[in-house]
């Protein structure tokens, strides 16, 4: 009973809230849409080259190349560095599938690397730990909105002969000193999932790059291997983004640098409601980084047991990512055991996602740490 009266006089807090979004900008949603319907271009066109234009831009970079996914951003350039089948690539084991998913399907060999246990993601260090003499390139992923220490990761690489491929799928607008989020390193990968930072009404990808030739090889594989109708000078496939998401995307892009801001004033006061919760760590932010926060993640105790409690509160929370890569039934092959990655191992059994969205509003998220704090009392 005491449960249902809670739940009556305090609306759920979901972990995102697509829909309220929606609402601040339907108007200037509407109007792209019927666009794109009345213009009956519904496959890349210029609407599509006018966001990849406008990202260009925003990112700082010569050429971005729209897609069908965040995943065909990994696989596609993967596919254009046609080295030796087989060779290795280094992916973080705390990551989304899809960083390693590409790897594999471009028909090279995962090697899976431990990451910092403060900022959740890879270092030189941690990198170097596993490299192998096949090792042609490396994927350091800008997890959660902050990115890896590019200016290490880079010189390393270079130093090795590997190619950078920056997974940014959820750091559209971070930046450090070494630069921004996707820009730095050989090329940049972004995700246009409805759930990212800069989000569409469905699928959507973007390579981003400064090398004219990798521009080009992307841009003929996503359509089937030829920029002539008929004509195939490689087998590509079909990765093409529609013209109605970039329309959808191109408002939202206008909107991301405040809505940025608005995470970021979130995570600042989660900071501070949650200070002095012995069992509940922050997610600490390195020297000069910029976070953008696409989610909110802290390290916790008893995290299933305080999950279950805030959903029992109507309070969303998220677990990114409850098995580590390596662990993974799909690669037992490649030979990886409990143990080999301690950090990511620990940080799945402890890390825990909290509502950051820009319209969470204040209210809600005092809501969120007093139902943190009461579970610890």
């Amino acid at each position: 009973m005491m449960e249902a009266a809670l739940a009556q006089e305090y609306p759920p807090v979901p972990l995102l809230d697509l829909t309220a979004q929606y609402r601040s900008i339907r108007g200037e949603i509407d109007e792209a849409l019927a666009r794109v319907v009345e213009s009956q271009r519904f496959v890349l066109g210029p609407e599509v080259e006018a966001l990849e234009a406008e990202m260009a831009e925003y990112l700082g970079v010569e050429h971005a190349i729209g897609c069908a996914s965040g995943t065909d951003a990994l696989l596609l350039p993967l596919k254009a560095l046609d080295a030796e089948p087989g060779s290795d690539v280094i992916v973080p084991t705390f990551t989304f599938f899809a960083t390693a998913g590409a790897v594999w399907n471009a028909g090279y060999r995962p090697v899976f690397c431990d990451v910092d246990p403060d900022t959740f993601n890879v270092t030189a260090a941690t990198l170097e730990a596993v490299w192998t003499e096949r090792t042609v390139a490396v994927v350091p992923v800008h997890l959660f909105g902050q990115m890896a220490p590019m200016g290490e990761i880079r010189e390393l690489a270079k130093r090795r002969g590997a190619f950078v491929l920056e997974d940014a799928a959820q750091a559209v607008g971070a930046r450090s000193a070494d630069g921004t989020a996707g820009a730095v390193g050989g090329a940049g990968a972004f995700s246009f999932f409805p759930s990212k930072n800069l989000g569409g009404f469905g699928d959507g990808g973007l390579v981003a790059t400064n090398d004219p030739e990798l521009a080009e090889r992307v841009t003929k594989l996503r359509v089937h291997g030829g920029r002539q109708m008929y004509h195939h000078e490689m087998v590509g496939t079909n990765s093409r983004l529609d013209a109605l998401q970039a329309a959808v995307l191109r408002v939202k892009l206008r909107h991301l640098d405040a809505w940025t801001a608005v995470r970021r004033e979130n995570a600042c006061r989660y900071d501070g409601l949650l200070a002095g919760v012995e069992q509940v760590r922050v997610p600490p932010v390195a020297e000069g980084a910029f976070h953008v926060y696409n989610q909110y993640t802290v390290r916790v105790e008893r995290r299933d047991e305080l999950r279950a409690w805030l959903t029992e509160r109507d309070i969303g929370s998220g677990v990114y990512y409850p098995v580590p890569l390596h662990l993974q039934d799909c690669f037992a092959e490649l030979g990886g055991a409990r143990g080999d990655l301690a950090v990511s191992e620990a940080l799945c059994e402890e890390v825990l996602s909290l509502p950051i969205y820009p319209e969470v509003g204040e209210d809600r998220q005092e809501r969120v740490a007093e139902a943190v704090r009461a579970f610890y009392d």
